[in-house]
């Protein structure tokens, strides 16, 4: 179900203002939902269409935004894919453990999008749909990466939803990651640093800068990490991450001087290892009666195997 237009005029109040943001207010979307209306060219200002990048432009008082109809995402629904490939490695009441390889994302972005987790959970669950966020986030209580492979928890009510979130958020969740990273990391270590979203398209995070620390959209991320077997120019290392925020392996990693093997966005142009994507995958998640484990993705594996020499 779609939204009516909208012809929104700047009050006097509201001049200065980014256009992103009076868009969020006005129409009780986030930021990254007003984005993808700016991104498929849904928005017109004075009626010229406004492109993405000028989301930040500022208001003037009496200036007339207009918005095409969209899809709110809570009222918007995934398309059940029956014929798209699903492992379930656990379930139990309420919840479902996935598989997810690399390279599929946890739900779509947009109402026609498909080949995501979420729409072949909902061919086989279609209790799914509605719980938690409901619409295009319909049951997911944690996410990973596009191309971090590894299990996924699942909803199938609002019950197990809402514990399962706020055991998230509280920290409360045992998560268990492998990842090969580049150089040789010789002990065990564990850090919390403050992390900030440096950037939104495409997504890029970063360490805090001394004296950024307090402002806002820092979170502080706590991560331990074992080294498991040592190669000559990488290390594959056990990951245990206390916090949950976007991209926080990566880039903490990083910041150590060992960014994963094949990470575009937070690693050297080039790797030594040939990884064609960012070696993480999560292993295992438990949380009271839920516990699932999966073995190391394919490619993850292969790349193993290759520096053993076993390849």
């Amino acid at each position: 179900m779609q939204d009516a237009s909208h012809s929104l005029e700047v009050l006097p109040e509201e001049t200065g203002s980014r256009l992103d943001v009076f868009l969020a207010a006005r129409l009780g979307l986030s930021r990254a939902q007003t984005r993808r209306l700016l991104a498929r060219g849904a928005v017109r200002l004075a009626g010229r269409p406004v492109a993405e990048g000028a989301k930040g432009v500022t208001l003037q008082r009496g200036e007339t935004v207009d918005v095409e109809p969209f899809a709110r995402p809570e009222s918007a629904e995934a398309v059940a894919q029956p014929d798209l490939p699903l492992r379930v490695v656990a379930e139990g009441k309420g919840w479902l453990a996935v598989d997810k390889p690399a390279g599929v994302p946890v739900h779509p972005l947009e109402d026609d999008e498909t080949g995501t987790v979420l729409n072949a959970a909902l061919a086989r669950y279609p209790e799914i749909q509605g719980v938690g966020e409901r619409g295009l986030r319909s049951g997911v209580v944690h996410r990973l990466d596009v191309d971090t492979s590894g299990v996924v928890l699942l909803a199938r009510d609002q019950a197990t939803w809402a514990r399962l979130r706020a055991a998230f958020s509280a920290g409360r969740v045992h998560k268990v990651y492998r990842a090969l990273a580049l150089g040789r990391v010789e002990e065990a270590g564990a850090v919390e640093v403050p992390l900030l979203t440096a950037r939104h398209r495409p997504a890029r995070v970063r360490v805090a800068r001394p004296g950024e620390e307090g402002t806002r959209g820092v979170r502080l991320a706590q991560l331990a990490w074992q080294p498991l077997e040592i190669f000559r120019d990488a290390t594959l290392l056990e990951l245990r991450p206390r916090t949950g925020f976007l991209h926080q392996i990566r880039a903490i990693l990083a910041a150590e001087g060992h960014p994963l093997a094949g990470d575009r966005a937070y690693g050297p142009p080039s790797d030594p290892t040939g990884a064609a994507r960012h070696m993480l995958h999560a292993s295992e998640i438990a949380f009271e009666e839920i516990e699932a484990r999966v073995e190391d993705a394919p490619d993850f594996a292969e790349r193993l195997r290759a520096l053993r020499g076993d390849a």
